[in-house]
């Protein structure tokens, strides 16, 4: 009986043992648990925000390493573009003229500045030496005719008495020969005449087309020399046909190809600021002066009216037609480097494409471009000058159209 009692008190007091253990142990995993719960918490709101933060702030980091630009398209040049150029104006005919004859002027009858006709009398010449020499000329040439008749006759007797058999065939073949002689010598002396009556028409010094008299460099009893003396000609008149006149320009190479006959042309010039004059290229010397890499165009111009001077400077006005139209780009577009004038384009993967152009006329703001680029192309603006070809950029949209309407509002006067 007593045994029974304490081995219940033995199993009482065991399972009394084991279920404060199970408590002991169920208090351990709740504190456990709760500590992994405020760790979990402490991640949540501590740890994880500053990793997401840190990764923001690397992935915006290269965000930024990533050049921003901003682009423009290449904007077609004008079809029939304006090219003006200086152009030298001079008389359609201008010639100097000198006098064939030697003595003293007599008189002049056309002062500078005078419009004369063709064939017009402009002076006299006295040249008493040549009025001799023709006037002993024709002595001369009396006296051959009065020989050739007589040996004509003679030759015709003697062929009469050689019928006859009145004198010998020698005799007879001399005065023949004879006769042939003075024929020669009548045709000298005729020719001789000739020659001193051309002489002696120089006397008068008439023009040989119409225009104005731009210079007179003689005067009445001054010496006139044409040179057979053996010095130098003196000029005594100047004279220019005005009526038309040519105007030469020196067109550069780019656009010889455009300046083709026919292409209208208009002049300007400082002395008549409202006023253009209408002309037409007429021709060019088909070749490029090795000096200046130009062609020489020649313009002409109606001037009737006598309102333009030779001599004068102008300004020549070209309407072209392009063969090749060109396309215009910003000035703040163009990378000048070693290896010649670019242009930063943005390729189709977003990297930079660095391409070679050649430029064409400087508008001050813009420059046209004659090649190296289609029209479709993205040209950054204002690019670095480190910039390297493959960079990858970061295209700002509305910056190139936000560039562009400040840039037309500055151009625009103030109200």
């Amino acid at each position: 009986m007593a045994s029974n009692s304490n081995n219940r008190a033995e199993r009482l007091g065991s399972a009394g043992l084991s279920t404060g253990r199970r408590r002991r142990f169920g208090l351990r995993w709740i504190v456990a648990g709760i500590v992994i719960a405020a760790f979990a918490a402490a991640f949540v709101l501590g740890i994880k925000p500053r990793l997401e933060a840190n990764a923001a702030l690397k992935k915006e980091t290269q965000a930024l390493n990533v050049p921003t630009v901003s682009i423009v398209r290449p904007k077609p040049g004008e079809a029939n573009q304006e090219l003006v150029l200086p152009g030298n104006v001079q008389a359609f005919m201008d010639t100097p003229i000198y006098a064939r004859t030697n003595g003293y002027l007599k008189r002049w009858y056309a002062d500078i500045g005078a419009r004369v006709k063709a064939g017009q009398l402009l002076a006299e010449i006295d040249a008493p030496e040549v009025d001799d020499q023709l006037q002993q000329a024709r002595a001369d040439l009396a006296n051959a005719k009065a020989s050739h008749a007589l040996a004509v006759s003679t030759a015709e007797r003697w062929e009469g008495l050689l019928a006859s058999n009145s004198v010998s065939h020698q005799e007879t073949e001399e005065k023949l020969a004879d006769t042939k002689v003075k024929k020669a010598m009548l045709d000298a002396a005729a020719s001789n005449v000739a020659r001193l009556e051309k002489l002696q028409s120089y006397k008068k010094i008439y023009a040989p087309f119409s225009g104005v008299v731009t210079a007179r460099n003689t005067d009445v009893g001054a010496l006139i020399d044409a040179g057979s003396a053996g010095g130098p000609a003196k000029e005594l008149y100047h004279l220019a046909a005005t009526d038309r006149l040519r105007v030469y320009v020196s067109v550069p190479q780019l656009y010889s190809r455009d300046a083709a006959p026919g292409t209208p042309a208009d002049l300007t010039l400082a002395e008549f600021p409202d006023k253009r004059f209408k002309g037409t290229l007429v021709r060019t010397t088909s070749s490029i002066d090795a000096a200046s890499r130009t062609l020489l165009a020649e313009v002409d111009v109606d001037n009737r009216t006598g309102e333009l001077l030779p001599g004068s400077y102008a300004q020549v006005h070209f309407k072209l037609k392009t063969i090749n139209q060109a396309l215009v780009l910003p000035v703040n577009t163009l990378l000048f480097r070693s290896e010649g004038t670019q242009v930063a384009v943005v390729g189709p993967d977003q990297k930079v494409v660095l391409t070679k152009v050649v430029l064409g006329r400087d508008f001050g703001t813009e420059v046209e471009v004659v090649s190296g680029l289609t029209g479709t192309e993205s040209v950054i603006l204002n690019p670095s000058d480190s910039l390297a070809a493959g960079t990858p950029v970061r295209v700002v949209k509305g910056a190139a159209s936000k560039d562009a309407a400040n840039k037309d509002a500055a151009s625009k006067p103030p109200k």
